[in-house]
């Protein structure tokens, strides 16, 4: 073969490893995503100050349900389904509420694992739960 197809070959055979390359780097951070979860089921009670959101976390220490505790504490209109905020995306949410939604494992409104203490955001103090990862 002459030295110019050869480095045709060569360049062209390049090209596509590194396509390959690239592809499969990108299905392997899909994998890595899917395990990690990319959305969470979240329940929060959103207090604008912190003392009314501590007293929200002395009620759910006392054995209160978690939804019962945002029905009568939290201050936006997520009150009214007991703090439900649905399932929402990594990117859907603000950092510092992401990271603790994260971070919390599945538990339910009967025996919640929350922040503790509340997390702050723009929108004020919040006590977070999560009902489920996908």
């Amino acid at each position: 073969m002459p030295p110019k197809k050869a480095l045709k070959v060569n360049s062209k055979i390049e090209k596509d490893l590194k396509e390959t390359n690239a592809r499969d780097s990108n299905e392997q951070l899909l994998k890595t995503e899917n395990k990690t979860g990319i959305s969470v089921k979240v329940r929060h009670i959103l207090c604008f100050k912190l003392s009314k959101c501590l007293k929200a976390i002395e009620e759910l220490k006392s054995g209160s349900r978690f939804d019962d505790v945002a029905a009568y504490y939290s201050e936006d209109k997520s009150r009214r389904g007991g703090g439900n905020l649905g399932w929402m995306t990594n990117g859907s949410m603000v950092r510092s509420f992401k990271d603790a939604a994260f971070n919390l494992s599945i538990s339910t409104v009967n025996k919640p694992v929350y922040t503790d203490p509340p997390v702050r955001t723009k929108y004020g103090y919040h006590v977070i739960m999560v009902e489920g990862k996908r």
